[in-house]
């Protein structure tokens, strides 16, 4: 593992390659219970100041690429509030201290996106607690692998999937809009499963491909305002969700499939969500930046 994200590396090696243990978690997961652990850039992310007092809402905060997202902000100077859910609590407060041990400030609410008044008072407490919204990270996913296929897919499992990646993105860029100005972003998280969709994971690619063609649209819309908006597609990500939605066989597979051979950690994919948000990526609006190890996509 590298001392920062700017020295050198094989990324073949540079973390675990499957074979994993197999295991399974109750959803939605816990980080210390996956074997390994994920790497959140606890001891190796080094800000440089790209986001100064910036303020930014992330969803889905507590772990996983949230959680990463969370501590490369408050190095890069940014304060932040995220949501998470109840059963989350654990995981969330260790991401507010690595926020706060950042000197930075951190807000943490607990709920669920799937509710449109919820969605609504994460803008507000945003702005009413830390002054004002300046990116909007919307990250929070849910997936639940069905080997069966489409027979397998509960109306219900449905209703979640799209509410908490679809519905809970577009209530969150309406709510925010008021308060994004010229200069703001909004960064929204896609997957590779929007182009190559998972016969085991058809409703999640299918909310996932819905998240790209609505950042494309929504970053013409909000152009002439100042406001960019662009998504990360990561390929497969080490994070709790994985052994908390997948059979542990898949698991202890997991990111075999990647030209590099291995799935990605989460602190792999910050960078690109401090990139994005940033001013070197002015220019950069309703792009898909595809964070695959290798896999092509279009």
């Amino acid at each position: 593992m590298s001392s920062d994200q700017f020295t050198a590396q094989d990324p073949v090696g540079q973390y675990p390659r499957p074979d994993f243990a197999e295991q399974s978690q109750p959803y939605p997961g816990r980080s210390e219970r996956m074997d390994p652990e994920p790497d959140y850039g606890e001891a190796s992310y080094r800000g440089t100041g790209r986001l100064r007092d910036r303020v930014a809402l992330i969803t889905g905060g507590d772990s996983g690429i949230g959680r990463a997202v969370a501590l490369a902000y408050a190095r890069e100077g940014a304060d932040l509030l995220f949501c998470h859910l109840a059963a989350e609590e654990e995981d969330a407060a260790e991401t507010v201290r690595l926020v706060r041990e950042a000197g930075r400030r951190a807000v943490k609410v607990a709920g669920d996106v799937r509710e449109e008044g919820f969605c609504a008072e994460l803008v507000g407490r945003t702005v009413d607690e830390l002054g004002g919204l300046d990116v909007l990270v919307n990250n929070a996913a849910y997936q639940m692998a069905q080997e069966e296929g489409l027979a397998a897919i509960s109306t219900d499992q449905f209703d979640r999937v799209m509410k908490t990646n679809v519905y809970a993105m577009f209530w969150l860029c309406q709510a925010a809009l008021p308060h994004l100005r010229p200069g703001s972003s909004i960064i929204n998280t896609a997957s590779v499963q929007a182009y190559q969709p998972g016969s085991h994971l058809l409703d999640y690619a299918a909310s996932k491909g819905a998240i790209v063609t609505f950042t494309q649209g929504l970053a013409q819309q909000l152009a002439p305002d100042g406001i960019r908006v662009n998504a990360v597609a990561p390929g497969p990500v080490w994070t709790p969700l994985i052994p908390a939605t997948m059979p542990p066989d898949r698991v202890a597979a997991f990111g075999r499939q990647s030209p590099l051979g291995r799935p990605a950690q989460p602190a792999e994919m910050a960078p690109l969500y401090v990139f994005l948000a940033s001013q070197e990526a002015s220019y950069i609006t309703g792009e898909i930046v595809n964070a695959t190890g290798g896999r092509p996509l279009p």
